[in-house]
């Protein structure tokens, strides 16, 4: 567990608050005023009045726009995971779910109709795995007609086969075009579901560790634990969750393959910028924001935003690939940082149109004029007719090129995309390709060549910039081991019969003295960029847990397998912790989850009983391989002395027995039921549970290990 920067007493802290509260009695605070979002009034005449004279939308679309804002966001979401594992829940999805709802209506309030459910394929997104359904969540979640669906998104996004994210919000990961080599920047990730799309694209070739990684950074430190939270479920050893204002974000460093003892500057080959912005685009899903839009709020966070898109650009690799996006219509959150960017880079960057790997997509060309507008909504053709007062606000960077220049900039090819064009949010998205240095670049690089470092530094006129700090909490080291040598190290290579060719040094743990806990795996580049780094940035968050310590008297090896890095750690492991059970057996440890009653080894099939006959006690590797449908699954087992069982939380179990066609149905609780129809058994255990069970099996007879609380030094704080 992290620890705060400054120890406080709470007990003495309330004390002296409640003291110095009796001396200065306050007012009581105003009553709360905020609005239940189905009571706000969708409606904001200066929005209007802006977007109308910005004509962010043709005249002839402008009542479809206004009306599709002011309607629910449909649900959607995409289905994650391997390609077998995601092939086999995609036909699930077809053949269970959406076959029951294809002829259901419900009512459309907006519309004071009845409307039929149409479940829409997205087409533009990779293997059609991503969907939507005209349903809002309120509708999934109160209507006992759609529980069992609720019930599959709830479970499924806990066991990491699906992710729940608006449509438009998939698109700039997938015009990214991230492969397994790349080295991918994400520099305002929080709360992290484009960071989860990266990671899957990295994972593209699921029969070796990626060589590239996604380093995924927020400047918030709270929110950077939601990126742990969506890291977590998807089990990558190659990313790193880093804290640090990415507007200037420090200049980062990995070994020189021609020198290895040498340094080189990390660039990155693929970097999204999906920036902070006014978030006006997400009205469907935000309506909190008709209350308290105008058109200070894009101006206002111009600056930032270019500065993000800059930093983004000077840690590009030439010949890269960087996304700007925002979840804006405001063109000075969107073409004007577009353009600023391309005045000042020279011919270093430019703009890509990727239209066709978005196939079926409906969207509008990016803006080639538009007019900056001060608080008092006056508009302004040029920044020498803005009045003195609002010079501070309406900056000359945010105006449009002259038409002369029209050409040069190409800003056609960003994409904007309106609720109207296909029942989604809005977004704007800019796809941009670096040729060479940028112009800044260039200068810095002749000024420290021709003069010592020292004298390039006293060139610059700007001062020194504060430094910010940072807060939050302070991060356990990461400890990597030293090799095979290391002191647990030995008792786990000959216990899992660890292949040759495992790199122990990419194992690390959390803390430097005491028994280790948990031990985390990473992917050798990861290891590098932590290692040479740790002191530039704040590193929250890196590898996936692979052992856990279990001290039983039952096993010669101190640390059982965790079902979290068993991707990672398995095409290592060898034959002699390995079991390949039948179909019926798995169904039989999946359905048999009480810890305290596993089913015992009498109960398998002969096949299994062969195999476990002088199989050593402990953990163990349980995998299936289904012939005719190429679906394999690898879980973590436990051979008890008298029973054999998996070691999977119930979401995960879940998933399994759904993709083996068995039953759940003790999960699978209607909620609108009372509490009296439901099962004992089903009340007495929690379907939304997510972390692993450190149980003791068998009872008395010492099959596995004591209970343990879950383990959060490396997850959420």
């Amino acid at each position: 567990m992290g620890r705060r920067n400054r120890n406080v007493n709470k007990f003495a802290q309330r004390k002296r608050e409640r003291k110095e509260q009796a001396k200065n009695p306050q007012d009581k605070p105003a009553a709360d005023t905020r609005k239940h979002y189905e009571d706000i009034v969708r409606e904001n005449a200066t929005f209007e009045e802006y977007y109308k004279a910005q004509k962010v939308c043709p005249e002839d679309e402008w009542s479809d726009f206004m009306t599709s804002l002011k309607e629910n966001l449909p649900t959607a979401f995409r289905i994650t995971g391997s390609k077998c594992e995601a092939d086999a829940l995609l036909n699930i999805v077809k053949s269970e779910y959406f076959s029951d709802i294809l002829n259901m209506k419900i009512n459309n309030d907006d519309k004071e109709q009845e409307e039929e459910i149409k479940p829409i394929n997205l087409s533009w997104y990779p293997g059609g795995l991503a969907w939507q359904l005209r349903l809002s969540r309120t509708d999934i979640r109160r209507s006992e007609t759609l529980y069992k669906l609720h019930n599959f998104l709830v479970a499924e996004t806990a066991a990491g086969g699906v992710s729940r994210q608006e449509a438009v919000s998939m698109i700039p990961p997938v015009v990214l075009n991230v492969e397994p080599h790349h080295k991918v920047l994400d520099m305002c990730a929080a709360p992290g579901s484009k960071t989860a799309q990266l990671i899957e694209f990295l994972h593209a070739d699921e029969d070796k560790v990626p060589t590239g990684f996604v380093m995924a950074n927020d400047v918030d430190n709270s929110r950077c634990y939601m990126l742990v939270h969506q890291a977590k479920r998807l089990n990558s050893p190659c990313i790193l969750i880093t804290n640090h204002d990415s507007a200037v974000m420090p200049a980062l460093t990995v070994t020189d393959k021609n020198d290895p003892n040498g340094s080189k500057p990390l660039k990155f080959d693929r970097i999204l910028c999906d920036v902070p912005c006014s978030g006006d685009a997400t009205l469907r899903k935000n309506p909190d924001i008709w209350l308290k839009w105008s058109t200070g709020n894009g101006n206002n966070l111009h600056g930032i935003q270019y500065r993000v898109l800059r930093r983004g650009c000077e840690l590009l690799s030439t010949g890269g690939r960087l996304v700007y996006s925002t979840c804006s219509f405001n063109p000075i959150e969107n073409e004007a940082v577009v353009h600023r960017l391309l005045q000042e880079s020279g011919e270093g960057i430019e703009l890509v149109d990727v239209a066709d790997m978005l196939p079926g997509l409906k969207y509008h060309k990016g803006m080639t004029h538009w007019r900056p507008a001060s608080k008092d909504m006056a508009f302004y053709d040029r920044y020498e007719d803005v009045p003195e007062k609002w010079q501070t606000v309406v900056r000359p960077q945010m105006f449009p090129p002259k038409p002369e220049d029209l050409d040069k900039y190409k800003l056609d090819r960003c994409i904007r995309i309106l609720p109207h064009h296909q029942d989604t949010g809005g977004f704007f998205v800019a796809v941009f390709e670096k040729k060479s240095q940028l112009a800044w670049e260039k200068t810095e690089e002749k000024r420290i060549d021709n003069g010592a470092a020292e004298d390039a530094k006293e060139d610059k006129k700007e001062p020194p910039k504060k430094k910010r700090r940072m807060g939050g909490y302070r991060e356990d080291p990461f400890v990597f081991f030293s090799g095979d040598g290391e002191d647990v190290f030995p008792s786990i290579k000959e216990f899992y019969d660890l292949r040759e060719n495992f790199d122990s040094t990419c194992l690390l743990t959390r803390c430097h003295v005491g028994k280790k806990k948990n031990v985390y795996m990473v992917s050798p580049i990861v290891k590098d960029v932590v290692q040479k780094n740790e002191t530039k940035v704040k590193i929250i968050n890196t590898g996936v847990k692979t052992f856990v310590r279990c001290d039983n008297k039952n096993m010669t090896c101190p640390f059982r397998l965790s079902q979290e890095g068993l991707s990672s750690i398995s095409p290592y492991v060898g034959p002699k912790r390995r079991l390949e059970i039948l179909k019926e057996d798995l169904v039989l440890v999946l359905q048999n989850d009480n810890p305290s009653n596993p089913p015992e080894i009498k109960l398998f099939s002969e096949h299994t009983q062969k195999l476990v006959k002088d199989f050593a006690t402990g953990s163990c590797i349980l995998e299936y391989r289904d012939t005719e449908s190429n679906l394999k699954l690898t879980l973590v087992g436990w051979r008890g002395v008298n029973s054999l069982r998996a070691y999977t939380a119930t979401p995960d179990t879940v998933h399994y027995l759904r993709l083996l066609g068995a039953d759940y149905s003790k999960y699978d609780v209607n909620k609108f039921k009372k509490a009296s129809d439901v099962p004992e058994e089903v009340n007495s255990k929690d379907a939304a549970e997510t972390s692993e069970i450190e149980p003791n099996l068998d009872g008395n007879n010492g099959d596995a290990p004591e209970n343990e609380a879950p383990d959060t030094s490396n997850t959420n704080k």
